[in-house]
């Protein structure tokens, strides 16, 4: 399948943000253990009160929802390059806290913000470098980059299905198949901390381990439905893609009915980065705080 640029991937996927929430319920609906990642992604930053924090590919507002429900001071700015992706965050109609900006030319002078957010979104900028200087330029002294994403290890058995099914309708030699990359892939946990060790002085890694477990085969399709705009044209020339769902999905009917349940393997989590490493400090110094009262 000819190959298309991958703005313009991104731009067509992003034209509403239905993909992102389909992604978003199936992974509250599914995800085993039952616990909200934006929210764990949140507890792993150092709060001290009052953060000038940006967001950038904000989105629906998850991570700003998220923020409201603590309780605690904070003064938000929300960026998107797309108005399709912010047209159901919280703040939609405020243009002095949502703006429509690049995230490789941001509006703002040097040093204005606590933390800088980009949470899943990295992988679609286009010079992903060009980006990362300017959240440094953006970032005020000992401020925070917060950068969630996932491992390219995630989900292995849905790349290991989708690999056979292309083996299967391809005429190319299966030694040379590889199921498309997860989106992700470009900025992910791994070469992620390459990419941030360029601009920042100390780099933290967080991984979240989890699952999707699905007991019927409906809501795993919609998911893989989801990504279809972002995957597509990485299948070889001879290969459709409904041709690829119909055999997934005779793949996963065969494994819930022997196993009651599809489990896909998820690794997701946080690189927070800085100019120094005060809070690295501080998020010990919490950690034995936590201990010492536990025992």
């Amino acid at each position: 399948m000819a190959s298309e640029h991958q703005g313009d991937l991104v731009r067509k996927h992003y034209s509403t943000d239905d993909h992102l929430r389909v992604r978003q319920e199936i992974h509250d609906a599914y995800t085993v253990p039952d616990r909200s990642f934006a929210d764990w992604v949140l507890d792993r930053i150092p709060w001290h009160g009052g953060e000038r924090i940006l967001d950038v590919g904000c989105g629906n507002g998850l991570y700003y929802s998220k923020l409201k429900k603590r309780g605690i001071e904070f003064d938000y700015y929300g960026l998107d390059l797309m108005s399709s992706m912010a047209a159901h965050h919280p703040l939609k109609g405020n243009n002095s806290r949502l703006l429509l900006a690049d995230a490789e030319q941001l509006p703002f002078p040097a040093h204005s913000f606590d933390i800088v957010m980009a949470n899943h979104m990295l992988h679609h900028v286009e010079n992903i470098e060009a980006a990362l200087l300017e959240f440094r330029r953006i970032l005020a002294p000992g401020g925070l980059v917060v950068i969630a994403t996932n491992s390219m290890a995630t989900m292995p058995e849905l790349q290991v299905l989708m690999r056979r099914a292309i083996v299967l309708l391809t005429r190319t030699g299966a030694a040379t198949v590889r199921a498309p990359e997860m989106p992700t892939d470009r900025f992910a946990l791994e070469n992620g901390i390459r990419l941030l060790s360029r601009q920042f002085y100390s780099i933290v890694r967080h991984d979240l381990p989890s699952a999707l477990v699905f007991p019927e085969v409906d809501p795993a399709m919609d998911y893989l439905e989801s990504t279809r705009d972002l995957r597509e044209s990485a299948l070889p020339d001879d290969v459709v893609w409904e041709d690829v769902m119909m055999i997934m999905r005779q793949q996963i009917n065969q494994l819930i009915k022997h196993l009651g349940e599809l489990v896909i393997n998820k690794q997701a989590g946080v690189l927070i980065a800085s100019d120094d490493g005060r809070f690295i400090g501080e998020k010990i110094a919490e950690m034995k705080d936590s201990l010492s009262t536990i025992s």
